[in-house]
This record gives structure tokens, C-alpha cells and sequence, in this order.
């Protein structure tokens, strides 16, 4: 069954209101579109769990701190749909600028200390766009239970960060990381790798796969990720922006896996920026 798409909040608000009197459930699944099976994941999950779904589609400019990558941004609404047919939700909202970020608009929600790393440090103001959106799409859905995945790790921190110092009353669900039967994770991205990239794309994953092989022999963590930094730029990656093994809690940098910790890595593969972790 195809979902109602909202595009003005006083419909959304007008959909929810009777949900908030019966004190049901609402699950929101944010996602900015080109919806691959990691996102119907979440969604399927939503559903599982709470009474009504909503998913959002809303490709955030805040959050893009290179115009040419916000205006590449893969846009499929009406395949989008599609595919969360059959997932009979209660709603797809889609709203414009005007509805998120309102003329006059001026505030920024900002989380420290998780966002100074990593993404963090590489993507300037990103978090903080995140950070603002969710605080937003949160609001305007009036969520009790929203669905992230764990590909995008230091993104569901945040915003588990965010919902708890703002009480905003909902509670951040992060679901597993889906992949591709080659290893490569799931992202809206991947529909801009040529076919040749897209051949290269899962050795990212090898390399970490590897390391963690390695930190679970005792070998130091350094000259495996120097290894493994070698491997991928002969591979024909062109840069690695980080290859990290951080604390899972709060992403402290650790050195080895005496506590629970994951391995983050980005890479520039073919004009595309690569993003995975994985729990060592």
C-alpha cells in the first residue's frame, strides 16, 4: 500500500495528532532518499516495533560542506515510494526548505566532543547540520522511536547524544549495517561508482576485515593500518581520509581492542567518498 506523501508540516501534524492522543508509538526512519535495502531495514524495523512509521525524505544542505556533492546527491523520489510499498507505512514526509529551514531560520544544534573527530574533523559543520535536522525532523514528527543504522556509527552517537541532552523523549534505535554480497555496506553513494569503481569498492572492507584479523592475533595496530593504507591506494583508492580504531562508547582513540572498539575508515574511490566501521 502506497503511503500518503506529506510535504506541508500542518498536514503532518494534522496525520500525528490523533496517534499522540491514543499515546501510540511513532517511529521515524530519517534518511535523505535513493533508499537502498540498509534503509528498508530500518523501516522494517520500525514496524516491528512501533504503532505508526513515518520515513522522511529531506536531502539536508546543511549537512553538505561541498556544494557539488549536495547538488550530485542522488534524487528518486517516486522509486523511493516504491519501494516502501510494501512496508504499508503510515507516511512519507517530504518536505521542502521552506518547511525545515523556515525564512528567518537561526538556530544551529551542536554536539561536542563526538564531533570533533573522524567525520567530524574532515567534514566541517557536518555534524552540526546532522545535529539540526534530526532535532527538527524529530519535532515535526513528534517521534517516540527513531531507527539509524550502524554504518554511519559516529552519526547514531550524535544523535543518541543530541535526544538525550535536549529530553526530546525518543529513543534512538541503531540497527546493523547491511551489505552487499561482496562486503562493500550500503549507501546512497554507491549509485555514482562507475562499474570499474564499483569492482574496486569492497576491498575497503577486506583491508579492515584484515586488520581486525591482525588486532586479534596481537599485532599493533599502526603498521597494520599503514598496511592496509598501502593496499588501497594501489588498489586505485586516490586518498584515505582516516583508518581509526576508536572506543565504542565515545570514540576515544584506543590503540588496542581491550575494551570494546571499532574500526572506521573513509576513502575516496572514483570522485566518491567511501564511509564503513566494523565492531573489533
Amino acid at each position: 500500500m502506497t503511503a500518503p506523501i506529506l510535504r506541508q508540516l500542518d498536514d503532518l501534524r494534522a496525520t500525528t495528532a490523533p496517534w499522540l492522543r491514543a499515546g501510540a508509538r511513532i517511529g521515524v526512519v530519517p534518511t535523505m532518499g535513493a533508499l537502498h535495502d540498509g534503509h528498508l531495514s530500518l523501516v522494517a524495523a520500525a514496524k516491528k516495533t512501533c504503532d505508526h512509521v513515518i520515513v522522511t525524505i529531506f536531502v539536508n544542505p546543511k549537512q553538505f560542506n561541498n556544494p557539488e556533492d549536495l547538488a550530485n546527491y542522488p534524487r528518486t523520489e517516486t522509486d523511493d515510494a516504491r519501494k516502501l510499498a510494501r512496508f504499508d507505512i503510515d507516511a512519507l514526509w517530504v518536505p521542502g526548505g521552506d518547511q525545515v529551514y523556515p525564512d528567518g531560520f537561526a538556530t544551529s544544534v551542536s554536539v561536542s566532543g563526538l564531533t570533533d573527530v573522524m567525520d567530524g574533523a574532515y567534514r566541517p559543520g557536518h555534524f552540526d547540520g546532522v545535529a539540526t535536522v534530526v532535532t527538527k525532523l524529530f519535532t515535526q514528527t513528534s517521534a517516540t522511536d527513531a531507527f539509524f543504522g550502524e554504518k554511519d556509527f559516529q552519526q547514531l552517537l550524535v544523535v543518541r547524544r543530541l535526544a538525550a541532552d535536549l529530553d526530546l523523549g525518543v529513543t534512538v534505535h541503531g540497527c546493523p549495517t547491511i551489505r552487499d554480497i561482496d562486503g562493500l555496506a550500503l549507501s546512497s553513494r554507491n549509485l555514482l561508482l562507475s562499474d570499474r569503481a564499483r569492482t574496486t569498492a569492497p576491498r575497503l572492507h577486506e583491508e579492515m576485515e584484515e586488520i581486525a584479523a591482525g588486532l586479534s592475533r596481537g599485532d599493533a595496530f599502526d603498521p597494520l593500518r599503514e598496511a592496509a593504507t598501502a593496499h588501497l591506494l594501489k588498489a586505485g583508492f586516490t586518498k584515505v581520509d582516516y583508518l581509526d580504531l576508536r572506543a565504542q562508547s565515545d570514540l576515544r582513540s584506543v590503540s588496542d581492542t581491550a575494551q570494546p572498539a571499532r574500526l572506521f575508515a573513509a576513502a575516496h574511490l572514483a570522485g566518491v567518498r567511501l564511509i564503513d566501521n566494523i565492531a573489533v
